[in-house]
């Protein structure tokens, strides 16, 4: 009977080591990656996109929902690291932050996670209600766009980031070009006579839609910038995304379906 328990206890201890194992070991070192704050900033922009399809797993190991691990990131004492596995398979886990780490590296994270967990919430609902004319005096609303994959770059003049993008959200529309089934808006806070001195020394490949301050932070809510949408051919929202990175591998997949 002693031996049968031992049995059982010995496949217990194993299943359940297997079953936090399975997923691979984190690819950095997670005590040291919290040292120092600009060191895990670059792991952090480099390695972690929350807007991505991935698999959750708490400090545990335990999958959870992305919901809740988004949450647990913008109330909780986490960060989050990768695990390391196959190419194109993308898994993230939590990890309690060291009492001895930079103070700034929770407060950031948290507000990434809010962020992150404020974007995912929006996904799958309908874009809010529009009807609006672009610089060059072209009718954009919901019904114009409809039967179409549609691509939203929300910004303002003096955001850094936003600006910074540019090349790179050019360059985005030109691999599409021939995609008549896709479009590139973007809503712009400035108004137009601002938004066309400032596009000659600072060409932007969307359709620009002026004067949006109102309906950004009514409509949208946003509060960080740049945002990106992705729409679906309904007009449902399918990803809504914070930089050039994770929208150049969001409209990638939505592109194929």
């Amino acid at each position: 009977m002693k031996k049968l328990i031992s049995i059982i206890i010995t496949f217990l201890v194993f299943t359940s080591s297997f079953s936090q194992n399975k997923f691979g070991n984190p690819e950095v070192n997670t005590i040291q990656i919290q040292k120092n704050f600009s060191e895990w900033s670059v792991y952090q922009a480099k390695n972690i996109m929350l807007s991505r399809d991935f698999t959750a797993l708490d400090a545990a190991s335990k999958e959870i929902s992305k919901e809740t691990f988004l949450d647990q990131l913008a109330n909780g004492n986490f960060i989050p690291i990768r695990l390391k596995s196959e190419a194109g398979m993308y898994v993230y886990k939590l990890f309690k932050i060291q009492p001895k780490s930079d103070t700034s590296i929770k407060a950031t994270i948290n507000q990434i996670g809010f962020d992150a967990l404020k974007n995912f919430e929006m996904e799958g609902k309908a874009f809010p209600k529009f009807s609006f004319k672009d610089l060059e005096g072209n009718l954009v609303s919901n019904e114009s766009m409809k039967g179409k994959i549609i691509v939203i770059k929300c910004w303002y003049i003096h955001c850094t980031p936003c600006i910074r993008e540019f090349p790179q959200v050019n360059k985005l529309t030109e691999e599409y070009k021939n995609r008549k089934d896709i479009l590139f808006i973007s809503l712009a806070e400035d108004s137009p006579e601002q938004l066309k001195t400032f596009l000659v020394r600072k060409p932007l490949s969307y359709a620009v839609i002026p004067d949006m301050k109102i309906y950004m932070n009514e409509a949208l809510q946003l509060n960080s910038f740049p945002t990106h949408f992705i729409l679906n051919k309904e007009g449902m929202i399918v990803k809504v995304l914070p930089n050039f990175e994770s929208l150049e591998v969001a409209l990638a997949k939505e592109s194929k379906l």
